[in-house]
C-alpha cells in the first residue's frame, strides 16, 4: 500500500516516531526523518524556521513530492513552577509552530492522495500537575489540525495517544488495570492508526482527532475505587 510513497516524520529518531519510520520502511515507503537526535536523514532543531527551510529543500530535491507528513516531535514538558518564559515559547515552537510551518512549506508538494497526521495527546484535554508547556502545545496542535483540514486540499487528522511506553518496561498491577484495555500502550498501537489514516481507507476522514489510549480517559476512578486512593 505504501510502496514508494514519501513519508516525512518529525521526531523520528526515537519512540513513536522511530517505530513509525521503521514500519513505513517495511511497507516500502521512502522515509525522511528530521530530529534533533542522530538519524540517517536530517539532524536539526525544528524550533528554528531556517532549519525547516533547509529540510524542506532537501526533501524536495531528493523526492520531488511527498505523500504523508507526520508531525510527531515531542515538545518540552515543564510546569508553571519551573518553566521559564523562553522554555514555554520553545515548547510551542516545537509543538505548534513547526507543524504549522512544515504544513505551509509542503502544502504544494503533496500528491493528490496526500495527508497530514498530527500526533497530539490526551493531555490536550486532561493534565498532570506541572505540565503546562506540553499541555498547551498539544492543545494548540489539536486546534491546528481542524484548521488545516478546512484550509488545505488534502486530509488532515490527528492521533491523541494516552500512556504509551517507549522504554520496553514490563508493567503490572494498577498500571495495567487502570486501562480498560488491560495494559499500557505500545508505539505500535499508534503506528497502526497512522497506517490507517495515511491510507485510502480513510479517504472520507479529515479534521478528526482519534484517541488511542486503551480507554484510560473514559474510566472514572474515585477515592478507594479499585484500590486507588487520592492523597494531597
Amino acid at each position: 500500500m505504501f510502496k514508494d510513497k514519501v513519508v516525512v516524520i518529525t521526531g523520528g529518531a526515537a519512540g513513536i516516531g522511530r517505530a513509525a519510520a521503521e514500519r513505513f520502511r517495511q511497507e516500502g515507503a521512502h522515509v525522511a526523518v528530521i530530529d534533533i537526535q542522530g538519524n540517517d536523514y536530517f539532524i536539526g532543531d525544528i524550533s528554528r524556521p531556517e532549519v525547516l527551510d533547509q529540510f524542506h529543500d532537501k526533501v524536495k530535491k531528493d523526492f520531488g513530492s511527498i505523500d504523508i507528513l507526520i508531525n510527531n516531535a515531542l515538545p518540552l514538558r515543564k510546569g508553571i513552577d519551573e518553566c521559564s518564559y523562553e522554555e514555554f515559547l520553545y515548547a510551542q515552537q516545537v509543538g505548534v509552530a513547526a507543524p504549522f510551518y512544515l504544513s505551509k512549506l509542503f502544502k504544494d508538494d503533496f500528491t493528490e492522495q496526500g495527508s497530514i497526521i498530527n500526533i497530539t495527546s490526551t493531555r490536550a484535554d486532561m493534565s498532570q500537575s506541572q505540565t503546562e508547556s506540553y499541555a498547551a502545545a498539544k492543545g494548540g496542535l489539536t486546534s491546528l489540525t481542524h484548521a488545516l483540514a478546512v484550509s488545505l486540499d488534502i486530509r488532515v487528522n490527528a492521533i491523541a495517544p494516552g500512556w504509551i511506553d517507549t522504554t520496553h518496561t514490563d508493567f503490572s498491577g494498577a498500571n495495567n488495570s487502570q486501562h480498560p484495555a488491560g495494559r499500557v500502550g505500545k508505539p505500535e498501537d499508534i503506528v497502526e492508526m497512522m497506517l490507517f489514516l495515511a491510507s485510502n481507507k480513510a479517504g472520507f476522514i479529515t479534521g478528526q482527532v482519534f484517541t488511542v489510549d486503551g480507554g484510560m480517559t473514559k474510566q472514572m476512578i474515585y477515592h478507594n475505587d479499585q484500590g486507588w486512593q487520592y492523597n494531597r
